[in-house]
Order: structure tokens, then C-alpha cells, then sequence
């Protein structure tokens, strides 16, 4: 956990910046001179082949970390899905302050395993499970860091709105639209989710279907207030 005179220096250097829906934040190989976190809102991460298809490869929502205080350039394009308030640092300031403190580089530390452990799960996710199981972990990993809950928690209803088209769900699942569509449908008939609307989702975690809901989701960095 940060310390005051930690908090002290990050409020020092901190600015916030607030992108519109579908603004693009970085574009990939440009200079990004900025780290910090996701305040509110959510954006995507994603990459364009040679051949112009994209592929999108994660999804940020309050609490993610965005940049690399070592990397000059981003490898990757981020866009604001909604609106989005993100607390920044310049990059060279925040790497000074990990230089001279040990706690701070830990905690980026700690971060960077949990992404690691996310994405081992979603190597899982996309090379083992079902549609219908890529489609309701999904929807949980949205469902819990939306709300702000612990991945651990076992018995609980969630409700919340989803924010990203269907088109974009197979894209980041690799399925088809109308897949998308079916699978939405299936759990819905099976009393997994109901369904408000197009968007609006609310469920419950069935422990009687592990395969559905197995991700390790990262506890999110500080921000500095």
C-alpha cells in the first residue's frame, strides 16, 4: 500500500485527461509519455495485422494500469469505449519515483503478475472452453470488476450495463456475431443471465458450473486522489 509521503509526491505530479467514446487514446508506435490509471470508464486494447484485420486483446475498466515506464512507444492502440477519466503521470517522473522507492516498484510488481496470471487464463479461456464458457467468463470478469467485487466471492447477484457491442465481443473471443448472439440467448435459457434490454445484464455465480467462472482478476493499482 502506498504510503503518504508516496501519495503526497503522486499528487504532486498527477494530471487527469478525459477521452470521449471512441476516442483514441494512443495509437500504436507512438510516443505515449504518459503511465497511469483507469479512473472511470472503459477502453480496449488492440492490435491491426499487416493485412488490416484487428484483433482486439483486452479490456480496461477502473483500476488498470496503461503504459510502461521503461517504453517509449506503445506497442498497441487504446481506445475509449465510453467515457473515460484517466489519472496520468508523466512517464519520466513516475520512473524516478519507482527508482528511489521500493514499495512503489513492488506494487507495480505485483500488478504486472496479476496481468500475468490473467493472461494465462485467457490462454486457457480461448484454447480449451466453449463458446458459451468464453462467453459467461467474459461476462464475469466485466461483472466483478465493474462492481468492484472480490473474484472469490461466491455467492453473489450482479447487475450491471455492458458497454461493448456484440460485434466486439466476438472479436475478442474470436467467435462469430451470431454466435455471440446464440450463446447470449442459451444462458439467458438456462437462468444464467437475464437480460434488460440488449445491454443491460444481471446474473448470478452458479457453482455448479465451475468451467464458467475460473478467472483471477488483478486487484487494482492505487490512485492517487
Amino acid at each position: 500500500k502506498s504510503d503518504a509521503h508516496e501519495l503526497a509526491r503522486l499528487n504532486l505530479i498527477k494530471t487527469y485527461v478525459d477521452y470521449q467514446p471512441n476516442q483514441m487514446i494512443i495509437y500504436s508506435g507512438d510516443t505515449f509519455d504518459h503511465v497511469g490509471t483507469l479512473v472511470s470508464g472503459m477502453a480496449e486494447i488492440s492490435m491491426t495485422l499487416q493485412d488490416g484485420r484487428r484483433q482486439i486483446l483486452g479490456l480496461l475498466m477502473p483500476g488498470d494500469f496503461i503504459g510502461r515506464p521503461d517504453r517509449i512507444y506503445s506497442k498497441y492502440d487504446i481506445r475509449a469505449i465510453d467515457q473515460v477519466k484517466f489519472c496520468r503521470f508523466k512517464r519520466k517522473d513516475f520512473k524516478s519515483m519507482l527508482d528511489q522507492s521500493p514499495s512503489l516498484s513492488h506494487r507495480l510488481y505485483e500488478k504486472t503478475m496479476d496481468e500475468l496470471d490473467a493472461t494465462r487464463s485467457w490462454m486457457l479461456l480461448f484454447g480449451r472452453k466453449t463458446a458459451q464458457e468464453k462467453l459467461a467468463s467474459l461476462l464475469f470478469m466485466i461483472a466483478t470488476k465493474h462492481k468492484g467485487l472480490s473474484p472469490h466471492q461466491q455467492d453473489y447477484r450482479f447487475d450491471f450495463t455492458l458497454l461493448i457491442t456484440r460485434e466486439m465481443i466476438a472479436d475478442y473471443l474470436g467467435l462469430r456475431v451470431e454466435t455471440v448472439s446464440r450463446q447470449i440467448t442459451a444462458l439467458k435459457n438456462k437462468g444464467i443471465i437475464s437480460l434488460k434490454g440488449q445491454r443491460q445484464f444481471s446474473g448470478a455465480i452458479i457453482l455448479s458450473l465451475p468451467n464458467y467462472w475460473p478467472m483471477p482478476w488483478a486487484v487494482p493499482m492505487f490512485i492517487a486522489k
